[in-house]
C-alpha cells in the first residue's frame, strides 16, 4: 500500500507559543531555520521515515491547523487527480529547494491535505560520470 504519511505541519500566528507548548508535551527537536527559509521551525520526531514543521500562516483567513503530507511519485498528476475528484486546489506545485516539491487542496469536505514528492535521486554512476569528464 503506498502513499505513506510523511510529515506534518502547523500553520499558526504565535509559532513562538507553539513551540513552548510542543516542546513541554512531547520529545521533538525544533531547528528554528532562518529568514531565507521563512523562519520555518523543522520537528525533528526521531522517525526517519518523517518529521514535520511549525510556521505563520501564509494566507489570510487560513486557520490554525495541523496539515498532513502524503507521499506520492508526482504532485502534479496527483494535483490533477484530486480536482478532477471535487478538490479546491490551493498550491498546485510548489518546489521546496532540492529537497522535492509539494502540492495542498482542500478536500470536498472541507479538510486541507498535503502531497509530498520527494527530489529524484541522480544515479551514482551518472554523478561519477559528470566528475570524470569535469576533470577532463
Amino acid at each position: 500500500m503506498g502513499n505513506s504519511f510523511v510529515h506534518m505541519e502547523l500553520s499558526t500566528d504565535d509559532v513562538g507559543a507553539a513551540k513552548k507548548f510542543y516542546k513541554k508535551v512531547f520529545d521533538w527537536k525544533l531547528n528554528q531555520l532562518g529568514a531565507e527559509m521563512g523562519n520555518y521551525v523543522l520537528i525533528d520526531t526521531g522517525s526517519k521515515t518523517s518529521g514535520g514543521g511549525m510556521a505563520k500562516k501564509m494566507m489570510p483567513g487560513q486557520p490554525t491547523a495541523w496539515l498532513v503530507y502524503a507521499e506520492v511519485d508526482s504532485v502534479k498528476k496527483t494535483m490533477a487527480k484530486a480536482e478532477k475528484a471535487g478538490a479546491k486546489v490551493m498550491v498546485p506545485f510548489q518546489e521546496i529547494g532540492d529537497q522535492g516539491a509539494i502540492g495542498i487542496f482542500v478536500d470536498p469536505t472541507g479538510a486541507g491535505f498535503g502531497v509530498w514528492e520527494r527530489a529524484k535521486k541522480v544515479a551514482k554512476k551518472k554523478k561519477a560520470a559528470k566528475k570524470k569528464a569535469k576533470k577532463k
